[in-house]
């Protein structure tokens, strides 16, 4: 069995607690406006020319996105980081794309993860069939959940599918008991009215068991890949939301007693 993967990163601080490695699979079902790993989308290895002008000369190269993997290969990866693992609480997560898209894949490193006792995290969009997301929790210490709008409309028209699923999935882990740390892409006249906040704020009051919510401000640093890889930026001219609008949201969150935090 293989997996597809485009990056690996060593010591990540930011995918869950302690020192992490973060591992990123190619593939993702969603097609978001403010993706900054839009070379994450498409599932299988592609290549594109790249140009660089060096001492005046251009040198034109040619660089694959995305490489094919085996379980045995991944672990011997992971076993590189144990010793930081075991020292800071770390452990590996599970990112992309979409993980969860090469299912068994990721199902068989979390088994081979359990056996080390490495803590394991999945960041996950949540589109996924409930019974398979059942089966991966069960071999999870935590998951990175992703909420993009709370409008079912809204979330289809900038992320390309429906939201019913992700929030039902989420529901589910909440009931199962499961550490989740939610995670909000805070996108400029997208999903930072009011009127979402408010709604997904009730939505998150519902749930059985509190979770801390990292709030993710939109950043332009994946932009220049977009024109990079021929794919349509949706967000040309879209400014990064100010330090102080930032701060108010996340007041808005920390005032209705949620443990949030940018």
């Amino acid at each position: 069995m293989h997996g597809t993967i485009f990056d690996i990163k060593h010591f990540a601080i930011h995918d869950g607690p302690g020192i992490r490695q973060t591992i990123f699979f190619k593939g993702c079902p969603l097609s978001c406006w403010w993706c900054h790993n839009p070379e994450s989308r498409r599932a299988e290895i592609f290549s594109y020319e790249k140009e660089d002008l060096i001492d005046g000369h251009k040198i034109c190269t040619t660089e694959i996105i995305g490489k094919k993997y085996t379980i045995d290969e991944v672990m011997t990866q992971i076993k590189k980081d144990v010793v930081f693992f075991e020292e800071s609480g770390g452990g590996v997560t599970f990112s992309g794309g979409e993980p969860l898209l090469q299912y068994n894949f990721v199902i068989d490193l979390l088994k081979e993860c359990k056996k080390l006792e490495i803590h394991t995290c999945i960041d996950t969009t949540g589109n996924i069939k409930s019974e398979k997301l059942e089966n991966v929790a069960s071999l999870t210490d935590l998951f990175l959940y992703d909420l993009k709008h709370i409008d079912d409309n809204q979330h289809i028209k900038y992320t390309g599918i429906s939201n019913k699923l992700i929030l039902n999935n989420l529901k589910m882990l909440d009931e199962m008991g499961k550490d989740i740390w939610i995670r909000f892409p805070l996108i400029p006249g997208i999903n930072d009215d009011e009127s979402n906040l408010l709604r997904m704020m009730d939505f998150l009051s519902k749930l059985k068991n509190s979770h801390p919510i990292s709030i993710l401000p939109y950043h332009k640093i994946g932009s220049h890949k977009y024109e990079r890889f021929g794919i349509d930026y949706k967000m040309e001219g879209v400014e990064e939301q100010s330090k102080e609008d930032v701060n108010r949201i996340l007041n808005l969150f920390t005032d209705a007693g949620f443990r949030a935090s940018v």
